[in-house]
């Protein structure tokens, strides 16, 4: 992997994300407006259990989950209309390689994420006053490492579909189930045994952790989760690389 080539493909991503005003509205400002309707719904509503404003648990939950799922749409569709448009065939003629093209995707996506990830938490915070008693910038992490991890999952999941509709088909069976069994509705300890254990292998559940864990302020405790997010990330862009095609018939 040359990092020059790599730099060359992220920078041509980000010059088209640049001429895309549809897109950059909606992965920075659809997240931000969603997250509004759900502290207009519950902003006044007390958990009771604490007695403390439900928005605050659900909000930092629900707040890890639009990026991933946004980032993995854009991705994943991006990556195949370059496949499918012959783009990659020509860069993969070109002294780029496969990795050289998933990592400046990585890049790319990743300086994308860092922002949207930024201002949804600053916006979450201060605007919306989501109340947690952990550090303001481990959210902004955790959030960022879902918006990467959303990017990783797409490039991966990309090399499975063969046309746009198909790499959009893919959210359901990549992250819908994570919704359903990472600890969002339920305890993951409170689950039947064997969806505990299948939750243990999905990557969104360590960002569930880690954000009860900054609700709660055990900043501290977030390392581990983190860690193993950075796992899943780093594996799937290695999926990524080694399932990439040229182009698809």
């Amino acid at each position: 992997m040359n990092p020059r080539l790599t730099a060359t493909t992220a920078r041509r991503i980000l010059q088209q994300f640049r001429r895309d005003k549809r897109t950059i509205g909606l992965l920075m400002f659809v997240p931000i407006i969603l997250l509004t309707l759900l502290w207009w719904m519950f902003g006044d509503t007390p958990d009771p259990a604490t007695g403390q404003p439900l928005f605050d648990p659900l909000g930092a939950k629900i707040m890890g989950l639009f990026p991933m799922i946004l980032m993995f749409i854009i991705t994943s569709v991006s990556t195949l209309r370059e496949r499918t448009s012959g783009t990659m065939e020509r860069l993969m003629a070109s002294p780029l390689r496969r990795g050289d093209v998933v990592m400046g995707y990585a890049v790319a996506f990743g300086i994308v994420a860092v922002i949207q990830g930024t201002l949804l938490v600053l916006f979450s915070v201060y605007a919306l006053q989501l109340d947690i008693q952990g550090s303001t910038p481990a959210l902004v992490l955790v959030i960022v490492l879902d918006a990467l991890l959303g990017t990783a999952l797409g490039l991966a999941a990309s090399s499975l579909a063969r046309t746009e509709f198909q790499a959009v088909q893919m959210m359901p069976a990549v992250i819908l189930p994570q919704l359903l069994i990472a600890g969002l509705f339920m305890p993951r300890e409170a689950m039947p045994r064997a969806l505990e254990i299948i939750s243990n292998a999905l990557p969104m559940s360590y960002s569930i952790d880690a954000i009860n864990d900054l609700v709660a302020g055990d900043t501290g405790d977030i390392w581990p989760e983190v860690g193993i997010l950075l796992a899943f990330i780093v594996g799937s862009l290695l999926l990524g690389v080694l399932t990439l095609r040229r182009r698809t018939e």
